[in-house]
């Protein structure tokens, strides 16, 4: 048992990182998988076919590959080794070798699972992911909904050529399914491994599987929240808040995702999300005293984002790694972003961008894994536009809608932008039990407020009860000008020239009568700015097909909304922009309030500091 990391193996610029969570026997893998199911064709040439198209995939799984075959199926991998790399080769098998498994993921409740199969099963590699073979043994269909974690996986059960295909519950993993002329199923991480191959194909429905016993999708994750959005007539929550119990939640969340024999960091914009997720970490790592969390950040010269991220690094006392990018940089990536993230959504594309070129930067520097703040946003509806919610229960079905549509947004921009340079994003916000607490707390504690003041000091702005359970001023998590800062979206935070330089690039690519006659030149789904066309041209020279286009999601939106809350404010027709500052929330009215008790603090806390009692930074 134990960290298993050798001593004073991992310096990076200044001083070494311990990054084993100390839970020996677990073999995480971020990877890349395809498999091709019951072709007609099981010949060497379609072997040769599915390795080809497999290392199409090699960039989420750079360490590794392997291949099963068995008759005419076929289950290939391209491994990322983030715990124990020296085990846990896929595809996995059980004991006798029947059951075979590819999987993209971690599974963080895998030692109790261990527990539950021991008397029964013997383990051969140290991995968290052989579990699934066991349970399929012992629970067949009723497996995923008994695996915590992220993933994406196909059993082969060889003795009956059934098969099982299942994603996780929120699609924090990338999934895809396709079916061939011949009858073929096939099932791949990204669609750039299977398009070519089918005449359809659809993102894998996060929360389901896939059985070839009923050749159809049963949803295995239902939680309350989930149940109720979808009933007729919708019910809405009404639990009582309990601060306490929500901090409790996201800390367990964040510990689970330690768990890795690879160097790992954080991403850390300055903004809530992140400096929470960078704050519950640093605690943890010191007090098993693991060493120094690594921190990232990127944006262009003067953005908002790097400024906030030194704040919040030097209050934690991170190893902080502030990482620029110029406006032609980011240009120039665009084609290999749209790419690796497979969308032509403007939001994705923008806020993908400076992900993609910071997690290069942080790959070279020696690191695989990497925790991240999304999620929180759609939560607790976060997003500045929900300032115009006109009562809870549209305020919470918004969040539910939000939520169900993160597999082809956030989550698919953090796992690909990422996974395009071998590097592993978690989410804490993301976490099953995590969503149980704050998703069953009355909506009524998310609505935005700024003429309240529940605890007599901070305005309800938006977050209010995730900012305020970590609101703990005689041991802080953070500084308040940190914890109660506005919302930016990470591709404003970046720096708002980012976005305008952009629009002015795209400005001299895309004329007029192009936009003109978009409907046109684009049936399906019609960019509405030059900026979306441009976009568009280049999704359309890597995926042509109409089932690519289908995978993008369509409609108004302003400031990240739904097409149903763009229709909140009719001042917004018209207006539909991603960015947050389209919702005008960014206006010096809407946040006045909140902005001058802010720099009050940070006034109060300077002054003390300059008074010689070290305010800025806390030792955690």
């Amino acid at each position: 048992g134990g960290c298993r990391c050798s001593t004073n193996t991992f310096y990076l610029h200044v001083t070494r990182a311990c990054t084993c969570a100390g839970r020996s026997n677990a073999s995480d893998d971020m990877c890349g998988i395809l498999a091709v199911l019951g072709a007609r064709d099981d010949s060497p040439t379609m072997r040769q076919r599915v390795l080809i198209l497999s290392t199409r995939l090699r960039h989420r799984g750079p360490d590794w590959s392997g291949i099963h075959q068995h008759k005419n199926m076929f289950l290939a991998h391209e491994r990322l080794a983030i715990v124990d790399p020296a085990s846990g080769h896929q595809p996995l098998y059980n004991e006798t070798k029947e059951i075979v498994v590819a999987v993209n993921g971690e599974i963080y409740n895998h030692m109790e699972l261990r527990e539950k199969l021991k008397e029964k099963h013997t383990f051969a590699t140290n991995s968290d992911c052989e579990v699934i073979s066991h349970l399929y043994e012992e629970y067949g269909e009723e497996m995923p909904g008994m695996l915590d974690g992220m993933f994406s996986f196909v059993v082969l059960d060889t003795r009956t050529n059934e098969y099982l295909v299942a994603r996780d519950h929120m699609g924090i993993t990338s999934l895809y399914i396709g079916w061939g002329k011949d009858g073929s199923v096939w099932v791949a991480s990204e669609m750039k491994a299977l398009h070519e191959d089918c005449e359809n194909f659809i993102h894998f429905p996060p929360g389901h599987f896939f059985s070839s016993k009923t050749k159809t999708f049963t949803r295995f994750y239902n939680p309350k929240w989930v149940a109720d959005s979808e009933a007729d007539p919708p019910s809405f929550p009404d639990g009582k808040l309990d601060l306490k119990v929500l901090r409790d939640a996201f800390e367990t969340s964040v510990k689970k995702r330690l768990m890795s024999d690879v160097p790992f960091g954080v991403l850390l914009s300055g903004g809530l999300d992140s400096s929470l997720v960078a704050s519950v970490a640093s605690r943890y790592i010191e007090k098993n005293r693991w060493g120094t969390l690594h921190s990232f950040c990127i944006g262009m010269e003067g953005s908002p984002d790097l400024k906030a991220g030194q704040e919040v690094a030097d209050f934690l006392g991170t190893i902080h790694h502030e990482l620029h990018f110029t406006l032609q940089e980011g240009i120039d990536a665009i084609p290999d972003v749209i790419y690796h993230t497979e969308t032509y959504d403007v939001t994705t594309i923008r806020a993908s961008t400076p992900m993609f070129l910071m997690a290069r930067k942080i790959k070279a520097a020696g690191i695989k894994m990497v925790l991240s703040g999304e999620g929180s946003d759609e939560v607790f509806g976060g997003y500045l536009y929900f300032h115009k919610a006109p009562n809870k229960e549209e305020f919470h079905s918004e969040t539910c809608r939000k939520l169900k549509m993160l597999h082809m947004y956030d989550c698919l921009r953090a796992n690909k932008a990422t996974s395009a340079w071998g590097l592993e994003a978690r989410v804490p916000f993301l976490d099953k039990d995590f969503l149980d607490v704050a998703m069953n707390v009355d909506p009524k504690e998310k609505m935005i407020n700024l003429e309240e003041k529940p605890d007599g000091k901070w305005p309800r702005i938006e977050k209010w009860m995730i900012r305020k359970a970590f609101d703990t001023p005689e041991k802080p998590y953070l500084p308040d000008w940190v914890l109660w800062r506005q919302k930016e979206q990470f591709s404003d935070g970046v720096g708002y020239s980012w976005i305008d330089g952009i629009k002015d690039f795209v400005g001299t690519q895309v004329t007029d009568s192009m936009l003109e006659n978009a409907q046109h030149a684009f049936p399906h789904n019609p960019p509405q700015t030059k900026e979306a066309y441009f976009y568009r041209q280049l999704f359309e020279k890597f995926f042509p097909q109409h089932a690519a286009l289908s995978t993008v999601p369509g409609g108004p939106s302003v400031a990240c909304s739904t097409p149903a809350a763009a229709l909140w404010d009719a001042s917004w027709a018209g207006k539909e922009d991603p960015s947050g500052r389209a919702a005008g929330a960014h206006e010096q009215g809407y946040h006045k309030s909140v902005a001058e008790i802010a720099n009050e603090a940070a006034a109060a806390a300077l002054a003390v500091e300059e008074e010689g009692t070290p305010a800025k930074k806390a030792k955690v």
